[in-house]
């Protein structure tokens, strides 16, 4: 069975920054028929449930990856470290399950697809990838955000 790597959040896993979950039946229907991987990178890395929300600062997740961007939570507490070191051990997890697919959670610093919040703490969304999100792509595992969540 095909198996995907799948933000743990999106399973019903209370590890949202706020301590919430994002299951939901069009999540369910996007697995039918794989073998899903719930992982947190965000809690892989170090971080507490609840936690402060962090967003991306000076670009998005490859900028981080790349050293020239960081991740800071909302009291301007720097958690760069964190975030990658969660993105690792996301890779590392991915590849150990044989996951070529990760569906993870939309608009999330680690995990966003596309589209993230643009480090204003104001909702704003701006184009791009989270950090956890950009080291699968430059790796081979093809992200993709999930519906309805």
């Amino acid at each position: 069975m095909e198996t995907v790597l799948v933000s743990a959040c999106l399973r019903g896993v209370p590890c949202r920054f706020d301590g919430w979950h994002k299951a939901s039946p069009e999540i369910e229907a996007a697995l039918a028929g794989r073998e899903p991987v719930p992982f947190c990178p965000e809690t892989a890395g170090g971080l507490t449930t609840p936690r402060r929300p962090a967003e991306l600062v000076g670009g998005d997740g490859g900028a981080v990856l790349d050293g020239t961007a960081r991740v800071v939570d909302d009291t301007g507490r720097d958690v760069t470290a964190e975030f990658v070191a969660g993105a690792r051990l996301a890779l590392r997890t991915a590849r150990s399950a044989g996951c070529r697919e990760a569906l993870l959670m939309p608009r999330s610093p680690s995990c966003g697809r596309g589209t993230v919040h643009d480090g204003s703490f104001t909702g704003r969304l701006t184009a791009g990838d989270g950090v956890t999100a950009a080291l699968l792509e430059r790796n081979g595992v093809t992200v993709r955000p999930a519906p309805g969540a």
